[in-house]
């Protein structure tokens, strides 16, 4: 997270992708792109009345011929970002919310504005999707700098809201169900959750997830969580007040005396989560949000890499 430290958190996370992606590509990843871009395949002779855009000068100077430059185009691709924007996603809830101390939609908005950044730059097409206990936001994939401002301003929304006062519940299986009817073309999808829902069947939840590969698009789930709480229940050994922040039900105990059974109980889980996503060839990505944003962009090159 050094590139990201030196950045204060503003509403500009357009800027904020860019630094933290130009910062990836001159760190230790010397050329995450290569072999993924456009790249040259070979001159043809010059139309007349097509566009000098792609006509290349130093050959013209060479034989006083005009030749464009053909390109082979690798990318293209349609992605779709989709969100889980319930109060759950709001953990942790500190006093004051810094890429130091970020909670689960910080990271996982600004994750999805270097996702597009990088898109951007492979000419991909993006949209969004957002839910909670219904969908929010639905907006279809397209690659114009005008689409992509209105992304920008939705994932600044997602920020804005106040879900600690809202107990906003989340339904994934529904959500996932009509985005899948309504992403009618192929396209690469990157969920961003921490797969907690109110349907509390993870088979069902699978179910709608597979919807989505039926319609014959490529997964890459991002399971978001703060690793030292949630899975490891790294809390000072006295009593704390524990409030469900979607149902608002509140209890009372010592998380001293539950962790051996916790951490059963979310080895279990996790277990069952890689082999779902294994058996059903999703690409699953087991995030700490706070190790940093290199381990988003390293996650969608490796699978970029498999798909060509």
């Amino acid at each position: 997270m050094d590139n990201i430290n030196q950045i204060k958190l503003s509403n500009n996370i357009e800027f904020f992708a860019r630094q933290v992606v130009e910062g990836f590509i001159t760190g230790k990843h010397k050329s995450p792109y290569h072999g993924f871009s456009v790249e040259f395949a070979e001159h043809r002779l010059y139309n007349s009345g097509e566009s000098t855009r792609h006509i290349d000068w130093k050959l013209f100077a060479r034989s006083d011929k005009l030749f464009v430059k053909r390109f082979e185009e690798e990318t293209n691709l349609r992605c779709q970002l989709i969100l889980d924007t319930s109060s759950s996603m709001y953990y942790p809830n500190f006093n004051e919310i810094t890429f130091e101390k970020p909670n689960k939609i910080l990271f996982s908005v600004y994750a999805s504005a270097v996702l597009m950044n990088i898109f951007k730059k492979q000419r991909d097409a993006v949209g969004i999707s957002t839910f909670s206990d219904e969908i929010e936001t639905h907006i279809l994939a397209k690659s114009s700098n005008r689409h992509h401002q209105l992304i920008y301003k939705e994932l600044e929304n997602v920020l804005s809201i106040n879900a600690k006062l809202n107990n906003r519940k989340t339904s994934t299986i529904s959500a996932l169900h009509e985005i899948a009817e309504r992403i009618n073309q192929r396209s690469l999808v990157f969920m961003f959750t921490d797969m907690i829902s109110n349907d509390n069947d993870l088979e069902k939840i699978f179910d709608a997830i597979k919807h989505l590969k039926h319609k014959k698009h490529e997964i890459v789930l991002f399971y978001v969580s703060d690793v030292a709480s949630e899975h490891f229940l790294e809390f000072d050994n006295k009593p704390y007040n524990f409030i469900d922040v979607e149902s608002g039900e509140s209890i009372k105990l010592n998380p001293s005396h539950y962790k051996d059974d916790y951490l059963k109980r979310i080895s279990e889980f996790l277990d069952i989560l890689r082999l779902k996503c294994l058996q059903y060839k999703i690409d699953l990505v087991e995030v700490d949000i706070n190790k940093g944003y290199d381990q988003i962009i390293t996650s969608y090159l490796l699978k970029r890499q498999k798909m060509f």
